[in-house]
């Protein structure tokens, strides 16, 4: 029923929640629900059974790759959510509309990047995408950052598992979303005018969604709740 590898590891006393959790990295919040013989839950929760419409989504193979996950959009749905409403009080978002308000037009890291207007263009002229040298995708994204001398601009909204280098933009995939700021750097109301890249992806090759430890609370929280809704529910 399990891959070759966590088998040996079960053969040696592991609990299989625990070779699961060691093989694919997880954190103590995240759990694997074995459902079928070759079928795997992935959740925040360790309800047994799982609830399926609170999970990330199913895998097929350990550790998944993006040909054998399948990614729960209603999880989807409840992440953005929880940033829209909470990711103005991340510090990690916060540092990075201090470091627009210091150094308008300067790089930054942590997946956020702006630039002036004028340079922005060129940018986009020369290149389209993200990534390393991208521009983002998808609505506010795809405008690639801030502006400088008094002008707003967004900063992006970024999985931590593969975090670009410092001033440069994280890849597309990697982008929840953007916050719009003003000129000093403050949060357009309401809560940054949160806007959703597009272009998310929850598996990739670099690993599974990582939210910074501040959202991953808050997204904890969230499917607590509609768990004990559900429970009542029924």
């Amino acid at each position: 029923m399990f891959p070759a590898e966590l088998e040996k590891a079960t053969s040696t006393g592991v609990p299989p929640q625990s070779a699961l959790q060691q093989r694919l990295r997880l954190t103590s919040r995240k759990y694997v629900h074995e459902t079928t013989g070759d079928s795997f839950l992935l959740s925040y929760l360790k309800t047994t059974p799982p609830n399926t419409a609170l999970a990330l989504g199913t895998a097929t193979r350990l550790p998944p790759k993006p040909e054998h996950f399948t990614q729960n959009d209603d999880f989807m749905k409840i992440v953005h959510w929880v940033i829209k409403d909470n990711a103005v009080d991340d510090p990690a978002v916060k540092a990075q509309a201090a470091m627009f308000a210091s150094q308008a037009g300067a790089g930054l890291g942590s997946g956020g990047v702006f630039f002036g207007a004028q340079r922005q263009t060129k940018r986009s002229a020369r290149r389209h995408g993200g990534g390393a040298d991208g521009d983002g995708a998808g609505g506010a994204s795809a405008q690639g950052g801030m502006g400088g001398a008094g002008r707003g601009g967004y900063i992006h909204v970024s999985d931590q598992r593969n975090p670009p280098d410092f001033g440069r933009v994280a890849w597309p995939e990697d982008i929840f979303g953007s916050l719009e700021l003003d000129g000093q750097g403050n949060f357009v109301e309401p809560k940054g005018r949160y806007q959703e890249a597009g272009t998310y992806r929850m598996c990739t090759n670099e690993g599974l969604l990582e939210l910074s430890p501040f959202l991953r609370e808050k997204v904890l929280e969230r499917v607590k709740e509609l768990e004990s809704q559900a429970r009542r529910n029924t």
